[in-house]
């Protein structure tokens, strides 16, 4: 097989669209590739497009933001030797599909003519892809934001349903304190028959393990609170008065007052200026 024809087999063998221009930009030469793409999409012949001048075209082409007149220049700089190549991507969407090709100019390798070669290669599946996987990221990025917000209302309904569940430990604890348990203590100081005062004892008892939830999670701090710290604490999260605990525990305000002091300090609220029912109410 000659040289010539060799030539021929193989660019003709190429999917990608080829075609050779003069130094002035004429169409010399082109491949199959090139006429069986013209002849698709309605071009009359000669569909080789010999003779036509491709620089026009693209000088007065209308493509996107002047890319006709881009391409226009960087072949006119591949021609006059100004850059080894140039490559660059552009859409050619027809009525019925979308489509994107990939241009590449490059030098004719022949000292005795100053040409250059114009290739198009389709690469609409990489770009159908691409926008596949555009799109794919954004419904992806809507989930996750969808997502995020759920966190954040289930996050806001738990809140809720701890302070709910606070609020409702907080008024049995006072309920019991205040409405049960000191008339039990009354009972207990009537005469009773031993079985009655067992069975006060017992009530008294379980109803006092009912009101110890707050006391077992300040001793999941590790702090050591005297007997008498736990009661001006529970007392001051009840939301008693320094008078009001004095009232209850039979000792002067100031006592209640240095137990408040010893607290602050075992909580590590002396500096911050927490509020010690504030911090109290906190503990879970």
């Amino acid at each position: 097989m000659a040289g010539e024809e060799m030539y021929r087999v193989i660019v003709d063998s190429l999917s990608a669209h080829v075609a050779v221009l003069d130094e002035n930009g004429v169409i010399v030469e082109t491949n199959r590739a090139w006429r069986q793409f013209a002849r698709h999409n309605g071009m009359r012949d000669p569909v080789d497009c010999v003779g036509l001048n491709y620089l026009m075209t693209c000088d007065t082409g209308s493509g996107d933001e002047g890319d006709g007149r881009l391409i226009g220049r960087a072949i006119r700089q591949v021609i006059a030797g100004e850059i080894e190549e140039f490559l660059t991507q552009y859409p050619c969407h027809s009525p019925t599909e979308k489509r994107w090709f990939s241009l590449r100019v490059v030098p004719y390798r022949d000292h005795h003519a100053k040409r250059v070669i114009v290739t198009h290669e389709n690469i609409t599946p990489i770009m159908l892809a691409q926008e596949k996987l555009r799109q794919q990221e954004k419904e992806l990025q809507h989930k996750t934001e969808k997502l995020e917000e759920t966190n954040i209302a289930l996050k806001v309904l738990l809140e809720h349903r701890d302070r709910d569940r606070e609020q409702l430990e907080e008024r049995i604890v006072a309920n019991i304190r205040e409405l049960a348990l000191p008339y039990l203590e009354k009972l207990g100081d009537t005469s009773l028959s031993p079985r009655q005062r067992t069975l006060v004892d017992i009530a008294v008892n379980h109803l006092g393990d009912i009101v110890s939830s707050f006391l077992n999670r300040l001793s999941t701090v590790n702090l050591l609170l005297t007997p008498q710290e736990i009661e001006v604490a529970t007392m001051v999260r009840q939301g008693k008065s320094s008078q009001e605990i004095a009232d209850v525990l039979g000792v002067s305000v100031a006592t209640v007052s240095f137990h408040r002091k010893k607290l602050r300090r075992k909580l590590g609220l002396s500096k911050n200026g927490v509020n010690l029912r504030t911090y109290l109410l906190s503990l879970q």
